[in-house]
């Protein structure tokens, strides 16, 4: 087989991946419109999504926060004052490191999950028996999953950057010696609110992303167990690569057009 079919049956997957996903999202927005007769079934998804990833956004944000300011005190020996340490962990979290780790973090666990779910009932034939008794699987499954996702990881999010700088804070008192009071006037420096919250409308894109491609992978799984295991392996790769991609977008939207600063 020559590079050149093996280039054309790429192409012709990845065009066939892109038009599925679409074809999803255009079916999801004409179901949108049924969001309030779905109450119950997004509050669900929303404490399963959210109170489920709480956990595991306590551990990275603290970790996280913690070696932000090791790494931050490194850098400023012998050239900036340690006064700053907590601008630059205030910013640092805010701006990337909050929004994007709790992402990757929690889109790892929540697309793995929705994928895993509804590609097990789609190979057992869950799914086509919905549409058989006039279900519609996408607004029954995949609006109150989206929904809940694009709701909650801002709010992880906000818990995330609150823990990271707290983590921040603590290491910088017990290895480098700053008073709290001293990191905490170097945090209020330079905080500008529309830095929160351009971090912030990040996170509701990535929050829909991780649902969406959970959603997609599990509708079109095949192939019994084998095939479960696939889908929420794609899940989880097309997620965090997307949320990647669109974080450089969305910085670029955000930072630079709607945000822009005015000389």
């Amino acid at each position: 087989m020559t590079p050149f079919v093996l280039l054309g049956r790429f192409f012709i997957e990845f065009v066939k991946e892109i038009g599925g996903v679409f074809i999803l999202l255009y079916r999801f927005i004409q179901v949108l419109p049924k969001t309030f007769s779905n109450i119950k079934n997004i509050l669900v998804q929303m404490e399963t999504i959210g109170i489920g990833s709480v956990p595991l956004v306590i551990v990275t944000s603290l970790f996280v926060g913690a070696v932000t300011s090791i790494q931050a005190a490194y850098q400023f020996q012998g050239y900036v004052p340690l006064r700053f340490l907590g601008t630059v962990v205030g910013k640092s979290v805010i701006l990337e490191l909050g929004p994007v780790l709790t992402a990757l973090v929690v889109g790892g666990r929540v697309s793995a999950s929705i994928a895993a779910e509804l590609g097990t009932m789609k190979v057992t034939e869950q799914i086509d028996a919905m549409e058989m008794i006039a279900i519609d699987p996408v607004e029954f499954l995949v609006l109150p999953r989206i929904i809940a996702a694009t709701i909650m990881l801002p709010v992880l999010t906000i818990f995330s950057d609150l823990l990271a700088i707290l983590g921040g804070m603590v290491v910088a008192r017990i290895s480098m010696g700053v008073s709290y009071n001293l990191f905490t006037a170097g945090l209020k420096l330079l905080f500008e609110s529309q830095d929160l919250i351009g971090g912030l409308m990040k996170t509701f894109v990535f929050g829909f992303l991780i649902a969406l491609m959970g959603c997609y992978n599990g509708f079109v799984t095949k192939g019994g167990a084998e095939g479960v295991g696939i889908a929420t392996m794609r899940a989880v790769v097309s997620s965090c690569l997307l949320i990647l991609i669109s974080n450089y977008l969305l910085a670029t939207l955000i930072f630079r057009i709607i945000f822009a600063p005015s000389y």
